[in-house]
């Protein structure tokens, strides 16, 4: 008598199971999400909405970890900016350099550098690309494109405290008569405000708006050189601000301490 064969089934409820598994799965971490405190929803918030920048000091990870913070209160001084914000930094200099596409050092617009107190972005008000008219705090065409591609690369990263700076060279002719190079290198700086804020960066990011006049050419530089006419954005990491901030008060607090006890 002749065994009849069983017809074959194919994997169908494999798949089926996989999907019910995952299903599972997605619905414990909403059961968990919803189960903890507001301060690790927030972390976790930040890690969809920014993955790179959610990680903190306090954090080897997105949620904040008490041991670890605990353990940034007993070390050393903070010298310098962290792994994670030298890498972020590093990001923003190849996003503006893929962005602004400048081949020539010698006629660029903007020069990234990183230094040891953070970011450095110096937008040169060169002759053969102008940023502001001649001699007045008004952009031009170029210069508010500029302002504005910076605005767009900036506002993606929260975790800065923005400081600008204007500057000129020396023998500036500024118009109207009345307005002096200070002046003209203050109102520079005020006018990249309004355009950086215009073009969506928080204004909570902003520490510092100062206006330097000719004091400070750059380096290797004559006094009389265009490359000193020119508006600096300096990024600093709030954590480092926070911490350098909360060294000095300690250490102003210990002295009258440390001298008694001598």
């Amino acid at each position: 008598m002749k065994k009849e064969k069983h017809a074959h089934h194919g994997g169908a409820w494999k798949v089926a199971y996989a999907d019910f598994t995952t299903a599972m799965m997605a619905l414990f971490l909403c059961l968990w999400l919803t189960a903890q405190d507001t301060k690790i929803k927030e972390a976790i918030e930040r890690a969809f909405r920014n993955p790179f920048s959610a990680v903190t000091k306090e954090s080897m990870g997105i949620i904040p970890n008490k041991d670890v913070q605990a353990t940034h209160q007993q070390s050393g001084q903070f010298n310098s900016v962290s792994a994670v914000e030298m890498e972020t930094m590093r990001r923003i200099t190849d996003d503006l350099s893929r962005i602004l596409q400048q081949q020539d050092e010698a006629e660029q617009s903007v020069k990234v550098e990183l230094t040891g107190d953070g970011l450095r972005i110096n937008v040169f008000d060169r002759l053969k690309k102008p940023v502001f008219e001649p001699g007045t705090d008004n952009f031009t065409p170029y210069g508010a494109w500029v302002f504005s591609t910076l605005a767009w690369e900036l506002s993606r990263y929260t975790t800065f405290k923005i400081e600008l700076e204007g500057h000129t060279e020396t023998g500036v002719d500024t118009k109207p008569e009345a307005l002096t190079k200070w002046d003209l290198s203050t109102e520079r700086a005020n006018s990249a405000l309004r355009k950086l804020i215009q073009s969506g960066v928080d204004t909570a990011q902003f520490a510092k708006v100062s206006g330097y006049a000719d004091t400070q050419p750059v380096d290797n530089s004559l006094a009389t050189d265009e490359v000193n006419r020119r508006v600096t954005i300096m990024l600093r990491m709030k954590e480092t601000m926070a911490a350098f901030a909360a060294q000095t008060a300690a250490a102003a607090q210990a002295s009258p301490n440390d001298s008694h006890s001598n």
